[in-house]
């Protein structure tokens, strides 16, 4: 995610004057997968609910236990006259442990039918987790399938501490967008970073409108008054990099490196800056990949919204969303290097829990400051140097491999996180640091990580102690000296 507030714009970050702050393990297979479920005897078996929690330290009752998911297909179809949605989620998934009932996410939508492999299942609703209690309970290793259907005028969610997101209804259609949790708002999911899984989309909305989703595109269909957006993301996803967009927009289409290129931009602003801006996305995810390693995703682009509510940029996978904001004062790709630095830091390689959100942060503001040395408008070092003399006291004070819910994303998360990486650069030299890097994508590629991992890796491949090092920059509250080699 990229943040906007006030202030003069800065190379240094994603800054935007004018525009205000506002935040806002599962499956590795790398496609669908056929249910498992074989008959098997109940009979001397313990069988229990799932958790209604994934137990994350920050939001324990994010996510559910007691299953992995593999595959989600979500139809939905939406009106804007009415704000009204109806839907059908089907999820392909595995029991890891023997279940009575489990658990999935989902906010206000109201329940019509559950069937668990085509047997009509018991639904209860406590607050936003929809319990489902299966016509025979599912045994451990098992393979199932879930077909929900539901309807409802779906809401926002609102963060004290992160803002608004989630379904939010527009003057021309929807966006649906946020994290740590937006996904929960149009579909019953496991919605957790730690149980990724592949997706297919049909979105269905009046035909003079558009609806742009993850992954590649996979047509449009027409009937009647209606029109059905198809997509497809075959690479596993964490369910708040999922996202919807609704409206009018100016679409580009095109193929680079035999992926298709699919970008839109809202036609609520004048073309210009933001078009501009997004049609350099392959330009930048090339550098990036020679830098990082080969882009992880089978398709690119990005899409500009204009909504007072949505004040920042999310990396939402293949296809990240910008707030036209970024670009009032002119082209700005370092928010687009910023958002396709997390297709590698976040979206492909993603956090087990949300207090590692610094690896995602740290790293995509690294891309950023990369981009900019290479584009020639100002040094890597230099960016170091002036985020160094210029941090505020909170940003020091502020741990950003432990930053707390309220400041999950602070400045500490994102300069400091960036200052990290480059004072490891320092440390082990660029030959190392760069090693490491795409290292990190390569081995920790479609799966979930933690800082532990990343501290291990690092020392493997520069034959260096670096605890101290991470301890001072991730954990002290006082800011450490200016990095040396090692």
């Amino acid at each position: 995610m990229a943040l906007a507030r006030q202030g003069a714009r800065r190379r240094l970050g994603l800054l935007v004057s004018g525009v205000l702050l506002l935040a806002g393990c599962g499956s590795t297979d790398a496609g669908p997968v056929a249910a498992t479920s074989q008959p098997t005897s109940t009979a001397s078996r313990s069988f229990g609910p799932g958790a209604a929690g994934g137990g994350d330290p920050y939001f324990p009752s994010y996510g559910n236990g007691g299953y992995d998911v593999a595959h989600y297909t979500v139809q939905v179809r939406y009106d804007p006259a009415t704000d009204r949605l109806s839907g059908t989620t089907t999820l392909r998934a595995t029991a890891t442990a023997n279940l009575s009932t489990f658990n999935l996410d989902l906010a206000g939508l109201t329940v019509r039918s559950v069937t668990v492999d085509g047997a009509k299942a018991g639904h209860a609703r406590t607050d936003d987790e929809l319990v489902v209690t299966p016509a025979t309970p599912l045994t451990s290793g098992n393979g199932f399938v879930v077909e929900i259907g539901y309807d409802g005028v779906p809401a926002a969610l609102h963060h004290k501490e992160l803002g608004e997101g989630g379904w939010l209804h527009t003057s021309d259609g929807a966006v649906a967008l946020g994290q740590p949790e937006s996904a929960s708002t149009w579909f019953p999911v496991n919605d957790h970073p730690s149980d990724k899984a592949t997706y297919d989309f049909e979105i269905t909305v009046p035909k003079d409108l558009t609806a742009v989703s993850n992954g590649v595109p996979k047509g449009r269909t027409v009937r009647g008054d209606w029109a059905t957006f198809a997509w497809s993301e075959g690479a596993p996803m964490a369910s708040y990099l999922t996202t919807v967009v609704i409206g009018k927009f100016r679409v580009t289409t095109g193929k680079h490196k035999g992926r298709p290129v699919y970008s839109a931009v809202t036609t609520k602003v004048a073309d210009g800056a933001p078009d501009r801006s997004v049609a350099r996305t392959v330009e930048v995810a090339d550098y990036l990949e020679s830098v990082f390693g080969p882009y992880p995703f089978d398709a690119y682009g990005g899409v500009v919204v204009a909504d007072d509510r949505v004040r920042y940029a999310l990396e939402t996978q293949s296809r990240p969303v910008y707030s036209a904001g970024f670009f009032r004062q002119g082209d700005n790709t370092e928010v687009v290097a910023h958002e396709l630095g997390h297709q590698w830091f976040g979206d492909s390689v993603s956090l087990f829990r949300w207090q590692d959100i610094w690896l995602n942060e740290g790293l995509a503001t690294y891309a950023e400051w990369l981009w900019a040395e290479h584009t020639g408008s100002s040094t890597v070092q230099s960016t170091f140097d002036q985020t160094y003399a210029t941090a505020s006291g909170q940003v020091w004070r502020t741990p950003p491999g432990r930053p707390g819910v309220q400041s999950l994303f602070g400045r500490s998360v994102y300069d400091r996180g960036g200052m990290t990486v480059h004072a490891l650069r320092v440390a082990v030299g660029d030959t190392a640091f760069f090693t490491i890097l795409r290292s990190w994508a390569a081995e920790k590629k479609y799966g979930n990580a933690t800082t532990a991992d990343f501290v291990a890796l690092a020392e493997r491949v520069s034959h260096k102690k670096l605890d101290k090092l991470f301890d001072a920059w991730l954990y002290g509250t006082e800011r450490p000296p200016t990095p040396k080699p090692l």
